[in-house]
């Protein structure tokens, strides 16, 4: 009966291990706020659904503010992707998800009058049979847009740990490699020596002698 235990234990670990796998895992990742002049920015926009979310439809509008400006509609999902009629005219691609978790849009060949606030507002309606509640979210992307990308700190110093860490293997390398050499040519010397002496025994002895042979 102690194996009964055992077995039910191990039948909740593959459980979970597969629930694990079959769920879909959304993570809420914020975007970047750095663009560069005449590449593509996508502006990331993702709001995890709840489980009673997902049988909601859901509408996505985007809004840009310049400067000292206000809110105008420049992008909106209801259904279908519709691009309103504004500086970005034909600049705009729809990058969501086929769940709505994942709304984002790219702005292509950026300018440096992209600069800007971006607004990206979720709403989901949930689709029950006696009340129709609606659930809303927003996302404020503060776009800068530069001439030329700035250097990565991270990536010189990630560069700088990899040369450093080249020299160490090489540097090692090199004193396994004399090590080895010494340690066979000491072997070497010992071989010869022995095989001196053993030469130089009188032939009627040699029969009660045996070369030693070092390990």
């Amino acid at each position: 009966m102690a194996a009964l235990p055992r077995l039910v234990c191990a039948s909740s670990v593959v459980l979970v291990v597969w629930a694990g796998f079959c769920s879909a895992v959304c993570v809420e990742v914020p975007s970047e706020t750095e663009a560069v002049q005449g590449k593509d920015m996508k502006l990331l926009c993702i709001s995890c659904m709840k489980r009673e979310e997902v049988t909601a439809s859901t509408v996505v509008e985007w809004f840009y503010r310049p400067e000292g400006g206000k809110d105008e509609p420049i992008y909106e999902y209801r259904k279908s992707n519709h691009e309103f009629p504004s500086r970005f005219s034909g600049r705009l691609q729809w990058n969501g998800s086929k769940d709505m978790q994942d709304v984002s849009i790219t702005v292509q060949n950026v300018t440096l009058n992209d600069s800007g606030i971006y607004t990206c507002n979720i709403t989901r309606e949930f689709e029950f049979e006696i009340h129709r509640p609606l659930f809303t979210s927003s996302r404020l992307i503060h776009l800068t847009v530069v001439e030329e990308a700035g250097e990565d700190f991270t990536s010189v110093i990630s560069e700088i740990m990899m040369y450093i860490l080249l020299v160490f293997l090489t540097l090692w390398l090199l004193i396994e490699m004399v090590y080895c050499y010494r340690k066979v040519s000491k072997a070497e010397e010992a071989a010869q020596e022995n095989a001196t002496d053993y030469l130089a025994i009188p032939s009627e002895n040699k029969e009660n002698c045996a070369v030693p042979v070092e390990e």
